[in-house]
């Protein structure tokens, strides 16, 4: 659902207008036809919400699951979690052609959170057939901008920002701290806490060198370091499945992106080149250290068909791509692809939208791919509704890990890239005379070639494998917004998902029901707010080690977790102008619960902050 500006007296909710990241080129929001979710970083910090993974958890078509606080997937309408390509502007966050894991990301320095729903191949490569997940950083406002805050409670964590900004350009850099005590993931008595430290650093900057020609610079660093407990496998039952150990695990992320963009024929033509690199490296002190880079050289044009780029209701837009791919679990297997991109883009004067893209992947190593997207919005003439659906299909390569083995397991270098195709139908209504807006969009996919593993070796030798026939994937992402009165608005989420694998199997991590509720009320003239949220999850199944399936599919046979709800409070009040006081309390009932079979998650935990502006 599109994020809602609400107005301070109780009347139609107003729309703003958003530009999301999901083409070749920005689309308007309202425009767009497949289904997404804006969170602004005004409704992170009104929610008290602190890490993107928690923020996640609030978006319909989205399940997460951690294994604690440091180790967390996120899995879009049933895929897997390396179906999801995951970005901070715009430049990948994780490299080497891997899954990335969520771990602590704050939310203290993003301007929003883009979530683009279904088969995204086409304009951002096969990581993202399932979806898209764009961290947008905050760039600062239109002159000197600076802000900090810290925040303590089983642990600390700190940020600060400083912008500059002008007709011609900008810089802005923001830093942010965090030392969680953690909690004993293996629920022992007596075992000690498993903590993370993690800090973050973002610095953005671009220029207008002339009237038509602009530049810019992405760099972006994380690290982090945790402690995690080790795996008890002759345990047949989830007390005791984890054993305080003591092991410890650092991650290092580096990301940057230059770029040069200019405008000719008057603005009719608009030219974007740009380099982007992304390293990770990966050390368990115990079986692997990894490190991995991905490189993209990508050019971008767009021609406005009747007018001027930025004014043009009819656009043809093109792009070429370099990617080159390398990871130390295969030193001498590096990979490379070329692709070449074009996207049309129509807006009619009877209120149709369309969005069409072809993609065509030139593989050194698996066989070329072409993809396809189709979105379309629909405005009611007259009514306050608007139709969208979309349609495409997206495709996976086989990862470094899962051809070429690790962590004590054999890789199948002839494993074939993962094949999905959907479609999801929608429809945005504005109810009560405007003061709500409800969103519901049924999706249906089909992943062909789903790869899976199997605990011991197959007759080939091999622990990986695609699984023969069809995974299927149907559903329903329900969101509502609604304006109750001048100072109280509430908003819910619901998703159903039916998830199988081929033989009919449950697929584990997927909850068929998700259900949030969340409010947010302010009162002394808006100096204050409290907010709360609640979340439900049912029926989720996750691995249960004691027990296994036969051959040829060998592994744990999923058991569904129990059932939970957890509910989170959060207040704040505007001490003066410039300082802010908050408070917050995770799990608030202190609810026993489990995303992963055997990993207990956190119980209740309090925190208290201050900011400052100016």
């Amino acid at each position: 659902m599109p994020t809602t500006a609400l107005a301070q007296q109780t009347q139609p909710i107003v729309l703003d207008t958003i530009y999301l990241d999901a083409g070749l080129t920005p689309i308007e929001q309202q425009a767009y036809g497949r289904a997404n979710t804006v969170i602004t970083g005004e409704e992170l910090e009104a929610s008290g919400v602190a890490t993107v993974q928690d923020a996640l958890r609030r978006v319909p078509g989205v399940a997460v699951s951690g294994s604690g606080e440091s180790n967390t997937q996120v899995r879009i309408r049933g895929a897997e979690g390396n179906h999801t390509l995951v970005l901070v502007d715009g430049i990948r966050a994780m490299a080497g052609a891997q899954e990335y894991f969520f771990s602590g990301i704050p939310s203290a320095n993003i301007e929003r959170i883009e979530v683009l729903r279904g088969p995204q191949s086409v304009f951002f490569g096969a990581d993202a057939s399932a979806g898209v997940i764009n961290i947008i950083t905050d760039k600062g406002e239109p002159g000197t901008t600076a802000r900090a805050g810290v925040e303590y409670g089983d642990g600390w964590s700190g940020y600060a920002h400083v912008s500059r900004r002008d007709d011609r350009g900008g810089v802005a850099l923001s830093f942010s701290r965090r030392n969680d005590h953690g909690y004993d993931i293996s629920g022992s008595r007596g075992g000690d806490d498993d903590g993370l430290r993690r800090s973050d650093m973002q610095l953005s900057a671009d220029y207008a060198l002339s009237d038509d020609i602009r530049a810019g610079v992405n760099l972006r660093r994380a690290d982090q370091e945790y402690e995690h407990d080790a795996v008890s496998w002759p345990q047949t039952g989830p007390d005791g499945y984890l054993t305080d150990s003591n092991d410890r695990k650092e991650r290092a992320e580096r990301g940057g992106r230059i770029w040069l963009e200019a405008d000719t024929l008057d603005g009719r033509l608009r030219h974007r080149l740009a380099y982007e690199q992304t390293r990770y490296e990966f050390d368990d002190f115990q079986w692997t250290q990894t490190e991995a880079r991905t490189d993209i050289l990508k050019y971008r044009g767009v021609y406005g068909l009747d007018g001027r780029v930025d004014d043009a209701d009819h656009t043809i837009a093109f792009g070429l791509e370099r990617r080159k791919d390398e990871n130390s679990l295969a030193t001498d297997q590096r990979r490379r692809s070329d692709s070449a991109i074009v996207e049309y883009r129509g807006a009619f004067t009877n209120g149709l939208d369309v969005q069409l893209g072809v993609r065509r992947d030139d593989n050194d190593v698996f066989k070329d791919a072409t993809t396809w997207s189709l979105g379309l919005s629909y405005q009611l003439p007259n009514a306050p509704v608007r139709l969208h659906a979309s349609a495409g299909t997206g495709v996976v390569n086989p990862d470094y890990a899962e051809l070429f083995g690790a962590y004590g397991y054999v890789g199948n270098p002839d494993l074939q890239p993962e094949k999905n195709r959907g479609f999801d139908l929608g429809i945005e209504a504005e109810l009560l005379a405007g003061r709500a807006v409800v969103d519901l969009t049924y999706f249906h996919e089909d992943l062909e070639n789903e790869i899976t593993w199997s605990l011991t070796k197959r007759p080939d030798g091999t622990n990986f494998f695609n699984q023969e026939g069809t995974s299927k994937r149907r559903g329903v992402e329900i969101a509502a917004s609604y304006q109750a009165t001048d100072d109280l608005t509430i908003g819910a989420d619901y998703t159903y998902l039916h998830a199988k694998d081929p033989d009919g199997g449950v697929e584990t991590r997927r909850p068929r029901h998700q259900f949030g509720l969340n409010a947010t009320y302010l009162f002394a003239e808006g100096r204050g707010s409290l907010s709360g949220d609640l979340t439900y999850v049912a029926g989720n199944f996750d691995g249960y080690p004691g027990t296994r399936l036969p051959a040829p599919k060998i592994g744990p046979i999923p058991r569904e977790l129990p059932d939970y709800t957890v509910v989170n409070v959060a207040a704040g009040y505007d001490v003066t102008d410039n300082v802010r006081l908050t408070g917050r309390v995770v799990n608030l009932f202190d609810a026993e619960y489990s995303d992963l079979w055997g990993y207990p998650a956190r119980g209740r935990t309090a925190y208290l902050g201050l900011s400052t502006t100016w």
